[in-house]
Parts: structure tokens; C-alpha cells; sequence
């Protein structure tokens, strides 16, 4: 079916023709090349005020409007969906607003198109809405902000029946999932990538730019305008300990050593995921060998998780609302896991910010393990401070995202770990055999 824009004037003589939808759209050069060199998958890490959403948007536009499938379906994954409320749907809105018979539904944040495709706007912190979904393209914004898991576990199955297409687009946050992908993605000839920064791209004037560097830290013009990977995550709490495990080769194979028993550190969430770490001390250094977490089951499962696993236990460290009876069963989730053989340890109550210091005291001190504990290290990376736009600074409080749990679980591990230092052991020698 033909899509056409809705005429604003009357015309007595030959019809207009149909006009295409992106007239209102007038990419810039880089837009434009990025339209034109896009692959089936792709991501592209630009400054701020590059125009990254813009050109997302008018991307989906074009090819919904193109494309001759039945029942197309494109989406805009932001990392909230709020967020995707407030500034996408008025830039979809915009960018269609004359293409006839077209519906936006703003209860569901969906356009549909007369030709049956469809965009609709979704948040990351609502993944679940994904699932059972197909789409023919997709746009993940501002990805280092989400939940990792979320593309290979949702988006990535949902892109296979139709061969669908996916746009990864954000600005850095340190070298966390994001920089993974886009590292990853260059070295892949399936992949497109690309890197635009303000000293390149000429978008941003010199003067606006040098006030910017005056009123920012070095690291943050740096990676917000000059995309630049080494900078931890504004906000972070842990962003600069954990580049420094990086840059100390602390985030490498840990191998579990028999003769050490295991502490683990719980952050037991209620309809959230529960995080567990594992961890060895062996002399000065804290090893985390493992790391389990998961969504919508029973402290069974954990139980059974902790049992098939070969460690033999010191001891399991929990936060203090664990002792809180359930109205539903009238018991504790202290005494169920007592009921599955687990002796739990209740760690001191304090507030967060000591929590906090008490990671960062810790962090030093830590290894850990690359492969098992990946999704533990992603959320202590992204473990951040909420930023109040209004405000134009950080909360002192910290985001309650998919990074909360796992870095709540190792705030127990730090205040429930014993203050004294083990017995100086000799340290274990990493093998560098079959490390990249």
C-alpha cells in the first residue's frame, strides 16, 4: 500500500505525487552516511548532540514505510521506558505526522502505518514486555545502560524468524557491555561500526565546545564528547576501582582452589532477581570465583544451585530484612533457607554509603573471575548515582536498575567479611596459558 503525506492544500490540476515520509527529516553529511552504510547489524558510538535519535527514528520511519512484509514490526529500545516516553515518541510523532492514515496510540507509545507496519517504544527496564514479540528491525539506545543479558537472551531470538536488523547507538560508559560489543562488532565483517567525535565531526562549535571542557572534569568531556572508552562511568561509584582491576589484570581466569573454603553474599530480591556471590580468601587477596543470579523462583533453587556446585561452604552472608517474617507462610526467609540446609550469617544493618565504603575499602583487594563472574563485574561497573535532570547533578542516592543486585550482594560480602586479615598464604600462580 502506498503512503503518502497528507496534502496541506488543494490542487486542481495533476495530483501531487506521493512525497516521502523523511521530507521532513534533512540529515546532516554523517546521518546521511550512516543510512546509507548500515549493515544487518550495527553500532555506533557517537558524541553528544550528534543526532543519534534522530537518525534512529528516521531509520525505523524509512523502513517501515519501504518495507513489503506482512505485519512488519520495528521497535525503540530505550534503557527506561519512560525515558522513551519523553523524548522519542515526540520525535516519532514529528517525523510522521503528515503521512496519511497514520495512527499513534499514545497509551501504548505505538505508530501504525497503512501499510501494517508498525514502531513501538519500549523500556529495558521492563524486558519482560519483549518477550514472545518478533521484529524486522530494532534500535537499542544508550545500551551500556542496560541490562546486558537483554540482547542475547530477548532481542537477538525476537530478530530471527525475519531476518531482522538491529542499531545499537549511546555514548560510552567506561569499558562495560557497550565497549564489549562495539570492540567485538569492528573485528566482525558482518558488523558495521562507527565512532563519531565532537573534534571530528564539526557539529559542535569550537567556542560551545571549550566552555564545556572548562565546566567538565577531563573524564567526562572526554567520554561525552570524545567518546572515549577509559573513562569510568559518570556516576559510578566503583567505576574508576574496577578500571583499575582492569588495568591490573584483577578480571581474568580465577581458578577455584579445593583446599579454601567458600563465602558467598546474598542480595535476596522479592519479585526482583537474587544476586549470590562466591568468593575464596587466600592471604590478602578476595577471589570471586562465581557468581549466580536469577528471577521468579524459590529459595530452592538456590539452595539446589549452591549444592550441585562443588565448593564446600564457610559460611553465607545475608542482609538483615532476611529475619522478617512473610504474612503468606508466617516464617522467616531466614528460616526456609535454615529448612534447605542453609546456615545463614545476618551482616550488621548499615546505611548505604557505608556499604559503599566498605566496597571501595575491599575492591582492591579483589580478583575475579572473567567467564563466571561477567554479569557481577557489569553490575558493579554500572552501579551509579541517579542524576537529576532538573537539578543538573547526580542524587545521592543510587539507581535502582539490574546493576542493583549484584552490587547490593557484594555490599554484604564487604561489610560481612571479617575486618582481620587472613594469614599471609603464598599468592596462587596464574597460569597464562589460554589467555587472550
Amino acid at each position: 500500500m502506498a503512503i503518502r503525506q497528507k496534502r496541506t492544500r488543494k490542487t486542481s490540476a495533476v495530483p501531487t505525487p506521493a512525497l516521502p515520509a523523511r521530507r521532513l527529516y534533512v540529515p546532516r553529511a554523517q546521518q546521511q552516511e550512516l543510512h546509507d552504510a548500515l549493515k544487518r547489524f550495527n553500532v555506533l558510538v557517537a558524541h553528544r548532540r550528534f543526532g543519534k535519535t534522530v537518525f534512529a527514528v528516521n531509520e525505523l520511519i524509512d523502513k517501515a514505510i519501504k518495507s513489503g512484509k506482512e505485519a512488519p514490526r520495528y521497535a525503540y529500545l530505550a534503557p527506561f521506558y519512560r525515558q522513551a516516553k519523553n523524548v522519542v515518541w515526540d520525535y516519532l510523532k514529528r517525523f510522521t505526522r503528515e503521512i496519511d492514515d497514520i495512527r499513534h496510540h499514545e497509551s501504548e507509545l505505538r505508530c501504525d502505518f497503512p501499510n501494517g507496519a508498525r514502531i513501538s517504544l519500549f523500556g529495558a527496564d521492563f524486558p519482560d514486555r519483549l518477550r514472545g514479540l518478533y521484529f524486522d528491525g530494532i534500535v537499542l539506545d544508550e545500551y551500556a545502560q542496560m541490562e546486558p543479558r537483554i540482547w542475547s537472551e530477548i532481542v537477538r531470538p525476537a530478530l530471527t524468524d525475519r531476518l531482522g536488523w538491529a542499531v545499537f547507538i549511546g555514548t560510552p560508559r567506561g569499558r562495560n557491555a557497550f565497549w564489549k560489543l562495539y570492540d567485538r562488532a569492528r573485528r566482525d565483517k558482518d558488523w558495521f561500526t562507527a565512532i563519531h567525535r565532537a573534534s571530528e565531526t564539526g557539529i559542535i562549535g569550537e567556542s560551545e565546545l571549550a566552555a564545556a571542557r572548562r565546566e567538565m572534569s577531563e573524564e567526562e568531556y572526554a567520554q561525552e564528547f570524545e567518546c572515549s572508552f577509559e573513562s569510568p562511568q559518570a556516576g559510578s561509584y566503583y567505576g574508576k576501582l574496577m578500571a583499575a582491576a582492569d588495568s591490573e589484570k584483577r578480571i581474568r581466569r580465577v581458578p577455584w582452589e579445593p583446599t579454601v573454603q567458600v563465602t558467598t553474599a546474598w542480595d535476596l530480591g522479592i519479585g526482583d532477581s537474587t544476586a549470590i556471590w562466591f568468593c575464596q580468601i587466600v592471604g590478602h587477596e578476595v577471589r570471586l570465583i562465581d557468581y549466580l543470579e536469577s528471577s521468579g523462583v524459590g529459595l530452592d533453587y538456590y539452595a539446589k544451585e549452591l549444592r550441585d556446585r562443588p565448593y564446600v561452604y564457610a559460611e553465607h552472608l545475608l542482609p538483615h530484612d532476611v529475619q522478617v517474617q512473610e504474612m503468606g507462610t508466617g516464617k522467616s526467609r531466614l528460616e526456609v533457607l535454615a529448612g534447605l540446609g542453609i546456615r545463614a550469617k545476618v551482616v550488621p544493618q548499615l546505611k548505604v554509603d557505608d556499604g559503599i565504603q566498605a566496597v571501595r575499602a575491599l575492591l582492591p583487594r579483589c580478583w575475579f573471575d572473567a567467564e563466571k563472574c561477567a554479569r557481577g563485574v557489569e553490575a558493579l561497573r554500572n552501579y551509579r548515582r541517579a542524576f537529576d535532570i532538573s537539578l543538573g547533578n547526580f542524587r545521592p542516592t543510587p539507581v535502582h536498575d539490574w546493576s542493583s543486585h549484584g552490587a547490593d550482594a557484594f555490599r554484604y560480602l564487604a561489610v560481612g567479611l571479617p575486618s582481620a586479615e587472613s594469614k599471609p598464604m603464598e599468592p596462587i600462580k596464574y597460569s597464562e596459558e589460554g589467555i587472550v
